[in-house]
């Protein structure tokens, strides 16, 4: 739990408020697409590394890749799912 984390939940953090800015209409607002961001970040980080069989962690170059493409995903999902129950459930 060090360097890969905080990219990890950078990369969360800033596709949760991409897919908050692309799909506005699932949108959480700022705060929200940042907080879903940084969790789903996280929670995309540590699936990448289960799904992949090998540790997200260090300093090469594949594991940064894969630390900034598992947080960039999980907090762009997180985002659209709540997005998503939010607004099944405002009907």
């Amino acid at each position: 739990m060090g360097m890969e984390l905080i990219v990890q939940i950078v990369a969360g953090l800033i596709g949760g408020n991409a897919a908050g800015a692309v799909l506005r209409k699932l949108s959480l607002g700022a705060a929200g697409n940042s907080i879903a961001g940084v969790v789903g970040g996280g929670l995309g980080g540590l699936l990448t590394g289960m799904a992949t069989g090998a540790p997200v962690a260090g300093t090469e170059l594949s594991a940064m890749a894969a630390s900034v493409a598992g947080g960039g995903a999980g907090g762009a999902a997180l985002v659209l799912v709540l997005g998503a129950a939010r607004k099944m459930l405002a009907r």
